[in-house]
């Protein structure tokens, strides 16, 4: 057996303790973002921000005009949420845009928006933030010229045109 001398050993366990004290002293405990996931109870909705101005609600990407309606559609059924938190998505961060569809959707429909700003929870003003007009998903391609005022369901099937 190797024998390695005492004042080494005590000299390792001393390195070896200090370091674990630096790394503990370095670690609170929590993540960034466990402040909002414990806070997110008391919310009646939560929403994500996606990528364009979109939302992602319920695991669904809707552009801001869809995701209005949803609201729309929650206050007929009468379950309209008092509150909403919004969060960012893995693919995007939530950006002016957002806020103004939301700060649009709060006008219209009276609910508390909440979203998490650099680590604080921020509710939105509306009246300060500048509320858009919900757009559906932005950059619509243009009809080329031989569909323009066509409609999907006008005239019936012509096998003349299609050859």
């Amino acid at each position: 057996m190797i024998r390695v001398p005492t004042l080494m050993a005590r000299g390792a366990a001393a390195i070896f303790l200090a370091s674990m004290l630096v790394l503990a002293g370095c670690h609170r405990g929590a993540s960034k973002s466990d402040h909002v996931t414990a806070e997110q109870g008391q919310f009646d909705y939560t929403i994500k921000a996606y990528k364009s101005g979109q939302f992602l609600v319920d695991g669904a990407v809707l552009s801001a005009a869809d995701t209005g309606s949803h609201f729309a559609y929650l206050k007929d059924q009468g379950k309209l949420p008092k509150t909403v938190l919004v969060l960012p998505s893995d693919e995007s961060k939530i950006r002016d845009n957002h806020l103004g569809f939301l700060a649009r959707m709060q006008l219209d429909y009276g609910f508390a928006v909440y979203y998490d700003k650099k680590g604080e929870l921020v509710r939105l003003n509306a009246v300060e933030e500048k509320a858009r007009q919900l757009e559906d998903t932005p950059h619509k391609a243009a009809l080329p010229d031989r569909m323009q005022g066509k409609e999907a369901s006008s005239g019936a099937y012509d096998s003349q045109t299609q050859q």
